[in-house]
């Protein structure tokens, strides 16, 4: 049965698409069978991975809404062992037309529910918000993932979203654990960057992944090229450090309470 990883924080901006997509190629390249789930209406995450939105006949809206079953949303992707459940602008309509269904926040788990065995690893990338959308994710995931931007006011906001994850892990689903704190764009050259790693280490303790993502242009760069920091320049810092957090959420069963 699969990991399943929620990537979520309400800010904008930290780092929480290019964490899914390139997270996602790194447990791909290393021969895990992995789904990068794109739950996020902007579709960032799509068209990182070389996706022509233009050209998919249904996406993760279509399957959340009851349309169709998950295996009718699944594509390929340029690598082999990772497949993608992709979205579009209409995702952004299932808020509202969800409204009026009960257990309108299980429809992602109950989506996943019969493709959850195909897969070693399946990576949920949420929209900047703690929407319906995010409560989805968290709901159908049981590890949560927050990216964590070294910068001004990095931690202000996060008791908003701890708070969204102690809500639902105490009522639609207990099984959820965070499986880690992301610093990125992390640069050691300024006290600012340490200062944030400290103070994350402080709250956090344990929970703080030894892995950091560094600035880096080259990873900026890559989704413009529809390509993974992996396929795009493998031997950059940003590619070194997505394998190592993907080696890093492999070897440890990196989940913890907060």
């Amino acid at each position: 049965m699969a990991q399943i990883i929620c990537i979520a924080n309400q800010k904008g901006g930290v780092g929480k698409t290019t964490t899914a997509v390139n997270l996602s190629a790194a447990l791909a390249v290393s021969e895990k069978r992995t789904l990068l789930v794109d739950c996020d209406p902007q579709a960032n995450a799509t068209t990182g991975v070389g996706l022509d939105k233009s050209q998919l006949d249904k996406t993760l809206y279509h399957g959340m809404i009851g349309e169709v079953d998950a295996k009718t949303v699944i594509v390929d992707s340029q690598i082999e062992c990772l497949k993608v459940m992709p979205s579009r602008v209409e995702l952004i309509g299932f808020d509202v037309e969800m409204m009026d269904r009960s257990n309108r926040e299980k429809a992602l788990r109950q989506l996943l529910t019969p493709v959850v065995d195909d897969f070693d690893y399946i990576v949920i990338d949420c929209p900047p918000s703690l929407s319906l959308l995010t409560v989805n994710a968290m709901t159908a995931a049981n590890a949560l993932l927050i990216p964590l931007q070294c910068e001004f006011y990095a931690l202000e906001g996060l008791s908003q979203l701890v708070e969204t994850y102690q809500r639902i892990k105490s009522g639609l689903n207990p099984g959820l654990g965070i499986a880690g704190i992301l610093l990125t764009m992390f640069d050691r050259r300024t006290n600012l960057s340490h200062q944030v790693a400290e103070d994350a280490e402080n709250y956090f303790k344990e929970l703080v992944f030894k892995t950091t993502i560094p600035r880096n242009v080259r990873l900026g760069e890559a989704p413009s090229f529809g390509q993974p920091i992996l396929l795009y320049d493998a031997l950059s810092p940003g590619a070194k450090s997505y394998f190592s957090l993907a080696k890093e959420i492999m070897t440890a069963n990196h989940t913890g309470q907060a």
